[in-house]
């Protein structure tokens, strides 16, 4: 078999995007469409702060794996962006500025004691297979962010008009990430052309990003089907206050 170009091999990343990124997910449409209640936002909220508090272990266990002092560089921005400088800056500190905002008991999101066991599996999943895997695999994983601009926008116009409940300041990590990630996508993708040239590397790579969206799919449908349709909410789940109307 030939190998695809690089081009063609950009081609095919983008393309899994196109059809499996978790903007296209029906949780997603109904909270950018402002047909969420609230409690059904507190419990994405909630169960998203999983995902971004992770996200700098899953990075510092990339970095631990990189020979190339160039590579380990880069990548640690990643955790700087996410855990900030000090107390209280970086990503996850305006993670939870939201959830603040949303009303949330910020000590019961950190205990993670209302998490979805849906949740708790798949982040984990990520965590595991970007130890586990080759770095190329682990790097080309990440190349969700390379679909995050228009989510985010989406998600900002959509929830800004819609709720009265959210506000700018409460959304300020989204406004905040889109330069961060499309940063962090353009070295990740050209670090993929790069070193992905044999067939089987090629494969691997469009593998690992379908498995990052299917990591991403799987949390919004733990979501749906607990506080959607057909409302199965797990044994120890966050119950939202407005749970009658959810």
């Amino acid at each position: 078999m030939k190998p695809m170009s690089p081009s063609e091999l950009e081609a095919q990343l983008r393309d899994i995007g196109a059809r499996r990124y978790h903007r296209l997910h029906p949780f997603h449409v109904l909270l950018h469409g402002g047909q969420c209640t609230k409690g059904q936002v507190q419990a994405w909220a909630l169960n998203r702060y999983y995902y971004q508090a992770m996200i700098p272990v899953k990075d510092a266990s990339l970095i631990a794996r990189c020979n190339e002092s160039s590579l380990r560089r880069e990548w640690r921005r990643r955790l700087v962006d996410h855990d900030g400088e000090s107390e209280g800056d970086g990503g996850i500190a305006r993670w939870l500025k939201l959830t603040d905002g949303l009303g949330l008991d910020r000590d019961y999101v950190v205990s993670l004691a209302g998490l979805l066991p849906a949740t708790r599996f798949a982040v984990e999943a990520y965590v595991h297979f970007v130890r586990e895997n080759t770095l190329l695999e682990a790097i080309a994983s990440s190349l969700t962010e390379l679909f995050s601009p228009q989510i985010i926008d989406e998600r900002l116009a959509g929830m800004l008009k819609s709720y009265d409940f959210v506000s700018a300041d409460t959304l300020a990590y989204f406004s905040a990430r889109p330069p961060l990630a499309q940063r962090d996508s353009d070295f990740a993708l050209a670090y993929v052309k790069h070193h992905a040239r044999t067939p089987d590397t090629q494969h691997a790579v469009l593998k690992a990003l379908e498995f990052k969206c299917d990591v991403l799919w799987a949390m919004l449908d733990g979501l749906y089907h607990a506080y959607v349709a057909p409302k199965h909410l797990p044994p120890g789940a966050f119950v939202p206050k407005d749970w009658s109307s959810v």
